[in-house]
């Protein structure tokens, strides 16, 4: 895995208002999330009350950053119907609203006016990215870190965009 400055939980740490995500594609194929994805393919779903099942260091690190008073908010992109990666996306999601995320969904058809970054990326405190890259099959290539000020604020302003325009989770029935 290939990283370009700082880690996420480095940037998450410096963290002080806003974390926010915004991811586009409909198939990941991260080595981490394989085995998970597999075993939900073959049926298995968690028990949300059980948390030793889930709960993992990601969802500790935004418990503690929102504990500390970072808003943290992902959107997602989709195309519809949507992939059975996506279904799995769907089912986890419950998972980041414990942590203490929110999350929003939109129908890439209903995003064809939005002017929308070409790599899913995090935006933290509104004043650096972190970008996610992926290859054409979905497997994680590099994270890439970005600082300029006016690239910031575009992404910024594209995320806004989506996120004013998308379904909260609760409400985002999967087709």
């Amino acid at each position: 895995m290939s990283q370009s400055g700082p880690t996420f939980a480095e940037l998450l740490a410096n963290c002080q208002e806003s974390a926010v995500h915004l991811e586009m594609r409909d198939v990941y194929g991260v080595e981490e999330e394989d085995e998970d994805f597999a075993a939900w393919c073959a049926g298995r779903t968690y028990d949300l009350t059980d948390r030793a099942t889930w709960w993992n260091g990601f969802h500790q690190m935004v418990a503690d950053a929102v504990a500390r008073g970072v808003a943290f908010r992902r959107a997602r992109v989709v195309s519809e119907p949507v992939s059975d990666y996506i279904r799995y996306e769907h089912s986890c999601t419950p998972q980041n609203l414990a942590a203490g995320e929110e999350v929003r969904w939109l129908a890439r058809h209903r995003s064809s006016d939005l002017l929308l970054p070409g790599n899913d990326l995090w935006i933290f405190d509104r004043h650096t990215v972190r970008y996610g890259l992926f290859s054409g099959d979905g497997r994680f290539l590099e994270n890439v870190v970005e600082r300029d000020a006016e690239i910031v604020k575009r992404h910024a302003g594209a995320f806004d965009a989506v996120w004013e325009r998308a379904v909260p989770h609760e409400d985002y029935e999967i087709r």
